[in-house]
């Protein structure tokens, strides 16, 4: 139990400054961050997987074998 409670010790400062009035509303503070950091993680992650999908769907060059147009 003693690493486990280090490790969020650890955490929890890594989030920023201890906030609250004792231990148990820091720690509350500290949940919270948590909460907020993985929303922000997940929706970045959900961006980044989009911007991959949708990468050139627009086939915005065309292909060589379909150009009409001469070459100088």
């Amino acid at each position: 139990m003693g690493k486990r409670r280090s490790a969020w010790r650890i955490w929890a400062k890594a989030l920023g400054e201890k906030s609250g009035k004792d231990d148990r509303e820091a720690d509350t503070v500290a949940g919270l961050r948590t909460f907020i950091f993985f929303t922000y993680l997940v929706t970045n992650v959900a961006i980044v997987a989009n911007a991959v999908r949708h990468w050139d769907d627009a086939k915005t060059v065309p292909p060589v074998a379909e150009c009409q147009a001469p070459l100088l």
